[in-house]
């Protein structure tokens, strides 16, 4: 589990592939402090496993799975990368909860500035993760924390406003408009919507209203 807070942003050395399987090795500094064998590090919001490590790098398996659902399949050596250890219990808990279970990947509309920030508009791949999105609500792009300022149904989009340093922290920095970048909607929303959908399914069935409804979480103020 991860927080979204971007501890630093690591360089692609190496990109080993064979198929839809790959090796990565990132240059890093502060996740290797304390890293070993088999621990949790997000690669641009991708929940990978250190199978080696040194004093300046550590390499990481992907697997067929999430090389066909993030963009870790483009990364190209010097390519920068956000990273993130897992997080602690009891430490600070600022960003939100994060799987580091990518949903798809979505490609940059446009990069605009508004005063002091940039508002990022990106469109997902698949249009159907936009109904897990709520305006106000939390979202994770390539691993950062962010909320969402608004979406647009129509046009199958959602925004983000970046202050300066988390623009200036992250690889978020170099991406512009035609660029992909690796989407996890909140994990409250998914969850909910798998329950209600099961539960529609079922009552569909059954010909029963089912248990837990739409309506009956309207009604309890969700």
């Amino acid at each position: 589990m991860f927080t979204g807070l971007i501890e630093e942003v690591g360089v692609l050395r190496r990109a080993y592939s064979r198929g839809e399987a790959m090796i990565l090795t990132i240059a890093a500094s502060k996740v290797l402090e304390d890293a070993k064998l088999g621990d949790s590090i997000s690669v641009n919001g991708v929940c990978l496993t250190v199978v080696a490590v040194d004093g300046t790098s550590f390499a990481a398996d992907v697997m067929p799975q999430t090389y066909r659902h993030t963009n870790l399949s483009e990364l190209r050596p010097g390519d920068a990368v956000n990273l993130e250890r897992a997080m602690q219990a009891g430490g600070r808990f600022g960003g939100h909860l994060v799987q580091g279970h990518v949903d798809g990947t979505a490609v940059i509309v446009s990069r605009t500035k508004d005063a002091n920030a940039v508002v990022f508009t990106v469109r997902p791949h698949r249009a159907e993760l936009l109904r897990h999105v709520v305006p106000q609500g939390s979202i994770t792009l390539d691993g950062i924390s962010l909320t969402v300022i608004g979406t647009d149904q129509a046009a199958g989009t959602l925004s983000v406003s970046i202050i300066p340093h988390t623009l200036r922290e992250t690889a978020l920095q170099a991406k512009h408009p035609g660029d992909s970048i690796n989407v996890e909607c909140d994990i409250l929303g998914k969850y909910v919507d798998h329950l209600l959908s099961r539960r529609e399914a079922d009552a569909s069935r059954t010909g029963g209203a089912g248990g837990l409804t739409e309506a009956k979480l309207r009604e309890y103020g969700f």
